[in-house]
């Protein structure tokens, strides 16, 4: 039951790390994009990503399929979609790549939930010592 619970809030919590990742890269844009875009693109990438990813390990496919494809989803969709610009898209993909590590570390230190990206073992802080 408790991985039920967990899994809607690491896609809540990836929802708002990406959004906040694409605002803060388009911010300097002269013609601002709207939350819209940053919520349908979000969804695509985020929700459609984890869900497939999911899906892909639920069912016992190769990791490099259930990666890969969410991965590749997220490198290409919003730069493509937002025309990103030589400024903008290394800075989207350094902190895209970022993210998923960080929220891992925080969610597995603070939260003892490690089960964001499994293959990581980061201990919960009551765990040292």
């Amino acid at each position: 039951m408790e991985a039920l619970i967990r899994f809607p809030i690491f896609i809540a919590v990836s929802l708002c790390v990406f959004s906040a990742i694409l605002w803060h890269v388009l911010r300097k844009r002269e013609r601002q994009v709207s939350r819209h875009q940053v919520f349908y693109i979000g969804l695509i990438v985020v929700v459609g990503g984890m869900l497939f990813a999911k899906h892909g390990q639920n069912a016992g496919w190769p990791w490099w399929i259930y990666y890969t494809i969410p991965m590749l989803l997220t490198v290409l969709l919003p730069p493509l979609y937002f025309k990103m610009n030589r400024r903008e898209t290394p800075l989207y993909l350094a902190l895209s790549f970022l993210s998923a590590p960080v929220i891992h570390v925080v969610f597995s230190f603070f939260i003892g939930w490690s089960d964001y990206m499994p293959f990581m073992d980061i201990p919960a802080f009551w765990e040292l010592g």
